[in-house]
């Protein structure tokens, strides 16, 4: 008993060894993200299989973490189930995810599958039971506050499970500063200022982020401006454009006349 239990740990640490060493990017599949400079920083695109960290601070920045996530969940759920598990009261603190909102960002509403967990400790039972299921794109882990459950033995049961079944993982953290994990690039995330739309008729112009890549375990940090291009479902560096400014006064020699009959 005692040397099958020795040879379970010694499988165990080779596998997180495995994880843990810098070689290890060789062996990862990646999907691009679409934007040239952060897919170069990260060799290629964001890898598959592991779990990424996106953080935001709680409110108004809540939003944007939320959809940066998406747009990341979209992007490795390669048209396969997403599972979104989050505590009882996120919906108190920042509301139900939209079904239409989801829809507008490009991404197919019917692919989602939401979860409402008790506590911390259901969420990541759940996390990593649909972490196990091959048949899973991807899964968010929504937590609110430090939780002190979600540590690093907590962030390695996870990676293992990602790894084992191909299946992404994505932590969205609010209100929360980072830790020790094994997470394979770690992302904090603000809104940034959307353009004006294209079209005349259209109010809001596509979704911006001021994305901040603070840890990658494989390549060098960076930060950008990143747009999330909702028809092609994927993000972009935003297009420069120019501010509507308005016109210079046309001389008007009729109305000067005017001014100068009013002011005698």
């Amino acid at each position: 008993m005692r040397m099958s239990a020795a040879r379970n740990f010694a499988a165990l640490r080779s596998s997180i060894e495995r994880i843990e060493t810098h070689g290890a990017a060789c062996g990862l599949r990646k999907v691009p993200l679409g934007h040239a400079e952060a897919d170069a920083h990260l060799q290629g695109g964001l890898a598959l299989g592991v779990m990424h960290e996106v953080f935001a601070e709680a409110g108004r920045q809540g939003a944007a973490a939320t959809g940066f996530i998406a747009g990341l969940a979209g992007r490795v759920a390669a048209r396969r189930p997403l599972v979104w598990i989050r505590q009882d009261f996120a919906e108190v603190e920042a509301g139900a995810i939209s079904m239409h909102g989801f829809s507008e960002l490009g991404l197919d509403p019917r692919l989602l599958v939401t979860v409402r967990a008790a506590d911390v400790d259901q969420a990541l039972r759940t996390t990593a039971d649909a972490l196990a299921c091959d048949a899973v794109g991807a899964v968010v882990l929504e937590v609110w506050g430090e939780a002190k459950q979600l540590d690093l033995v907590a962030s390695r049961k996870l990676t293992l499970a990602a790894q084992a079944s191909g299946a992404t993982g994505l932590v969205l953290r609010m209100a929360a500063e980072p830790r020790a994990s094994t997470a394979e690039t770690r992302w904090i995330v603000r809104a940034a200022h959307s353009p004006p739309g294209s079209k005349p008729w259209t109010a809001w112009g596509s979704p911006q982020f001021e994305a901040q890549l603070v840890r990658n375990r494989h390549g060098p940090t960076g930060r950008w401006i990143m747009e999330w291009k909702c028809d092609e479902c994927l993000f972009g560096k935003p297009a420069a454009y120019s501010q509507p400014v308005a016109a210079a006064p046309a001389y008007r020699p009729h109305q000067t006349a005017i001014i100068q009959r009013r002011a005698s």
